[in-house]
């Protein structure tokens, strides 16, 4: 029996809410990250965190109001994106927000970043089968996140794949050569990205019901999903029989760190290495609680979504490939907990061998290494093309 802590206020009432089952699903990370005992102090703090937001975005996004006294327009804020800072007689909150990314912190490796790019680009397609599958369907099996993605249509019905599209466009702009200089596409579709996420917030807290959820965009959240782009990422390629160097891994950590530098996720939880990042997701998925309706109803809309994409048996094939791998990722009772097939893993072993031969062979020699970045760059802009057409498939505004 694993005992449950008293919780008190401020904490939302679905922290630690079922302690059992997260200890059970959190079990393996914690073998990996190598972690012998809970820390409890961490654990609270992840708690606390629940009721805490990215303040400088948030009077951003006051300010965005009609009604503001000091108002910044949406045009502003792309103006002010577009040429890599506020103008110095824009409205406090606009020039605020830019100050707090501007300068760069002083532990930002340029070369390193770049590096971490390219590692990112060549994990290729099993880098967006784990932010599917493991990173973004296996959130949906915890509360929190998922009444809110439920609420504003998000991950449901028709626009589905269009939000999934939206965060994929997201990760190859960052992951772009340069994309993350300031200026950069990367970097301003982060900082757009932060925006929204403090726009949506402000929209939902006034009837949000905090003392069960915790506040609808939080600091823990914001880190938890922060950690699904980083190790969870690596460590999910590993699975899937790629080999990831420690090199590359320590800079696809630091282009991540950059990213959650930009998008406001608290400094002490901005990770180096891929232990400390596995770690402190240990104790996310301890702090969490149990499923809800809302992930099932978010699964099965992705999941319907990758068979509509495509017409006739193509179309079934993907679906099939998909329970496969979300059956390796979440094993059968994450499969049960989203309401999905339990199906066999008989996907893994193609996806070994051939991620084993792409970065054990073809990854030996610079002209392999950049043969891998350049397919991953050219099946993602496909796969952009297909789900928006001449649409722009970066995230996009809310309306004021």
């Amino acid at each position: 029996m694993v005992a449950q802590t008293p919780v008190a206020r401020p904490y939302p009432r679905r922290f630690r809410s079922a302690p059992e089952r997260s200890a059970r699903i959190a079990r393996p990370l914690g073998i990996v990250a190598r972690v012998r005992e809970p820390d409890e102090s961490l654990i609270t703090e992840i708690g606390r965190r629940m009721t805490t937001r990215d303040e400088v975005a948030a009077r951003l996004a006051r300010a965005m109001r009609r009604d503001a006294p000091e108002r910044v327009t949406m045009r502003a804020f792309h103006q002010a994106l577009a040429a890599g800072g506020a103008p110095e007689g824009a409205p406090a909150p606009l020039r605020e927000f830019f100050a707090a990314v501007t300068p760069e912190p002083s532990w930002l490796d340029r070369d390193l970043l770049e590096r971490g790019a390219r590692a990112y680009r060549r994990l290729g397609r099993s880098r967006d089968d784990v932010l599917l599958g493991l990173s973004l369907i296996g959130g949906y099996r915890y509360g929190g996140p998922t009444e809110l993605l439920v609420r504003t249509g998000g991950l449901t019905g028709a626009g589905a794949m269009r939000r999934l599209g939206e965060t994929q466009a997201w990760g190859f702009a960052v992951s772009r050569p340069g994309g993350m200089d300031r200026g950069g596409e990367g970097w301003r579709a982060t900082l757009h990205v932060r925006a929204m996420h403090a726009l949506v917030a402000d929209r939902h807290e006034r009837d949000w019901d905090t003392e069960e959820l915790g506040l609808p965009i939080n600091q823990s959240d914001l880190a938890a999903t922060l950690g699904l782009f980083n190790s969870t990422a690596v460590l999910g390629c590993r699975l899937l029989g790629r080999h990831v160097p420690r090199a590359e891994s320590e800079a696809i950590m630091h282009l991540w760190r950059y990213v959650g530098w930009l998008m406001g996720v608290d400094r002490d939880w901005l990770f180096e290495t891929e232990r400390e990042q596995n770690a402190f997701n240990h104790h996310v998925l301890l702090a969490q609680g149990d499923v809800t309706p809302s992930g099932a109803r978010l699964t099965g809309a992705l999941v319907e979504g990758v068979r509509a994409e495509r017409p006739g048996w193509r179309g079934q094939w993907q679906r099939r490939r998909l329970l496969s791998l979300l059956r390796v990722f979440l094993q059968a009772e994450g499969m049960r907990d989203l309401a999905l097939p339990v199906t066999a893993p008989w996907i893994l072993p193609s996806q070994v061998v051939r991620n084993l031969a792409e970065s054990v062979v073809v990854a030996r020699s610079r002209r392999g290494r950049r043969w891998l970045e350049e397919r991953s760059d050219r099946r993602v802009r496909a796969e952009l093309a297909r789900r928006f057409g001449g649409d722009s498939p970066g995230p996009r505004d809310l309306a004021a």
